[in-house]
Parts: C-alpha cells; sequence; structure tokens
C-alpha cells in the first residue's frame, strides 16, 4: 500500500498543472452532461473534476451538483470558475477509490477523462456506482487506446518505471469490451458513442511542449528524464512529435473520444 500511495501522490502532483488544457475540455463537458441527460434538481457527482468545467455544466442546468478531485490546486481554480458563472457547487478534495458519500447518494455519476487515472479500475468503478441511486446514470468520456491519447500514453509507458502491482493503464477505459467488463452486471442500458475533440496548436512540437507543462504523468516524466538520461528525453520527445503528426492538420490536433452511458440496475 506504500506504492500505491507514492503513487497517487504523484499523480496528485504531476495534475497539479492541468488548468492551462480547460480550455480544450470546456465544451466536451457540455456534450457529457448532455449524454449523460442531466436536468434541473438532479443530485450529480462529477468525478476527478479538475478545474470544474463538468460540474459547473450540470450547476447551470439547474442540478445539485457536488464536485471531487485529488488535486488540491484544481479544486482552487474550480471554486473560482464557480464564483465567476454564479453557481453553487459542493467541492471535496477525495479519491474515487474511496469517495466520503453514502450509498445512492446521487442520480447520476459523471467523469470526464478523470476517474480513468484512478490506479486500480474495479474499486473506482465500484465506488462510482455505490454512490449512485438505481435507476440512475453512470456517463464519463474517456480515451482509446489506439488513438492519439492511447497511443502517447503507451509511449510514456515505455519510459517511466513500471507502476505498482495491479495498476492498469487508464486508456482500457477506452475499450467498449473492457468498459462492459468492468460495470458488468450492475448497470443496463449501456450505450457508446463517439466525439471528437479539437486541440489548437500551431505544430507537434508545440502540442508537445504545452503537454510536458501540463498533463500530469508526461509532466513527471519530463521531470524525471531531465535529471537522469536526457538523451533518453530527447529520443521520446521525437517519438511523441512523430504520433501527434499522425493527427494534426489544419493547426489543430484530432483527439477522437469514447463517451459511455448506462443506468444502474
Amino acid at each position: 500500500m506504500d506504492q500505491l500511495r507514492r503513487f497517487k501522490e504523484a499523480q496528485k502532483q504531476g495534475w497539479a498543472h492541468f488548468a492551462p488544457l480547460e480550455d480544450n475540455t470546456i465544451p466536451e463537458a457540455a456534450r457529457l452532461a448532455k449524454h449523460a441527460g442531466v436536468r434541473p434538481a438532479h443530485r450529480v457527482l462529477d468525478v476527478a473534476c479538475g478545474t470544474g468545467v463538468v460540474a459547473i455544466t450540470a450547476a447551470r442546468l439547474g442540478a445539485r451538483v457536488t464536485g471531487l478531485d485529488l488535486t488540491p490546486e484544481l479544486l482552487a481554480h474550480a471554486r473560482e470558475n464557480a464564483n465567476v458563472a454564479g453557481v453553487e457547487v459542493e467541492w471535496h478534495e477525495g479519491d474515487v477509490e474511496q469517495l466520503p458519500f453514502g450509498d445512492a447518494a446521487f442520480d447520476v455519476v459523471l467523469s470526464q477523462f478523470g476517474h480513468i487515472f484512478a490506479p486500480r479500475p474495479e474499486v473506482a468503478a465500484a465506488e462510482m456506482l455505490r454512490v449512485l441511486k438505481p435507476g440512475g446514470t453512470i456517463a464519463f468520456s474517456t480515451w482509446p487506446p489506439e488513438l492519439v491519447l492511447g497511443r502517447l500514453f503507451a509511449l510514456g509507458g515505455r519510459y517511466m518505471p513500471p507502476p505498482p502491482p495491479g495498476v492498469t493503464p487508464p486508456m482500457a477505459w477506452g475499450d467498449p469490451n473492457i468498459v462492459r467488463e468492468r460495470l458488468g452486471s450492475a448497470v443496463k442500458d449501456l450505450v457508446f458513442s463517439r466525439a471528437t475533440m479539437l486541440v489548437p496548436a500551431l505544430s507537434p512540437q508545440h502540442s508537445r511542449r504545452k503537454a510536458e507543462r501540463t498533463a500530469g504523468p508526461l509532466v513527471k516524466l519530463v521531470e524525471s528524464l531531465t535529471s537522469t538520461d536526457p538523451a533518453r528525453l530527447v529520443t521520446f520527445r521525437g517519438e511523441y512529435e512523430a504520433i501527434v503528426a499522425d493527427y494534426f492538420e489544419d493547426n489543430t490536433v484530432r483527439q477522437d473520444y469514447l463517451l459511455t452511458r448506462a443506468t444502474k440496475i
């Protein structure tokens, strides 16, 4: 468990830099809320809420919203965003693997590219379903392993030390077959959809440089290689840019993703 705690602490530190990426996810937050069917007076939990873009979107629809994230710096940004928007959201610092809420506390449980980073997916899935009421909706956005973000995370995995035993790649959540297994018999009416995020960038090199400053695992990887193996860092950067180039056109990087929705039995 000490290894797991250290792993989560590294995640917390790495994702503290995420806020500049929030603009990319704001339109997708509205798409997720619509996909989930968020309605006024719904009790909504946004898991791994980051800077609060999904939580605030749901609150502006009239829902009663709670947002939870592991990283206090992101929650501070989320609170500021909520204040600017003039909405009330209940914010919690916490871990998706140990949600501080009672059973069946929410009508809708959402996560936008967040819960996937919980190191033990079976624990995260069980917790998200535990706090969802029977007949409630679970919905989330995830990155398919075969597309750009999946390929980039797989690349990073080849350069990072191995994770603690039992920790699985976050991009597995982008495989519908794996999602079916993880939600299992606890849900019905499982629906998948696809969407596209177009991320502005002047070049693959610009995309890589921004990610190095903001994307949690990449932040930690670059810190490590800078001090231990600068030549390997150069190689990594070249491979990273080559992958991005496959999805780069007209000053955008095309990032297709998976949307999931299901009803708890």
